[in-house]
């Protein structure tokens, strides 16, 4: 598994009206901040956006499966949800879904 820079580029691209996009390399992937805020991870070919309790009705009603891998043979999780298709050719949709994974990363925070 190899880190998309053309996806992370993507992502950049398309927040740039509402922050800088950075990132953190991981385990063959990317941990992305918006303006200092964790808001998703690329990893396993596929962008993956941060969730709660808050915005979890959100990502179900969507159908946006939530990220796992294999861990000393258990499967594990993590609160991040797989990005709906539009948003990797549609900036409109790319904004729309990072805002609510960016409030699910302040909250986060707290």
């Amino acid at each position: 598994m190899s880190l998309d820079q053309g996806l992370v580029d993507w992502v950049s691209e398309a927040l740039a009206p509402i922050g800088e996009v950075t990132m953190r390399r991981m385990m063959g992937g990317a941990t992305l901040y918006c303006d200092g805020t964790i808001f998703a991870i690329a990893a396993m070919d596929d962008l993956w956006f941060k969730a709660d309790a808050v915005s979890d009705p959100l990502w179900d009603a969507e159908g946006a499966e939530r990220f796992s891998y294999a861990r000393k043979g258990r499967i594990a999780t993590m609160n991040y949800r797989r990005a709906p298709g539009d948003v990797h050719d549609d900036a409109e949709a790319m904004i729309r879904w990072a805002q609510i994974a960016i409030a699910a990363g302040r909250r986060s925070a707290k």
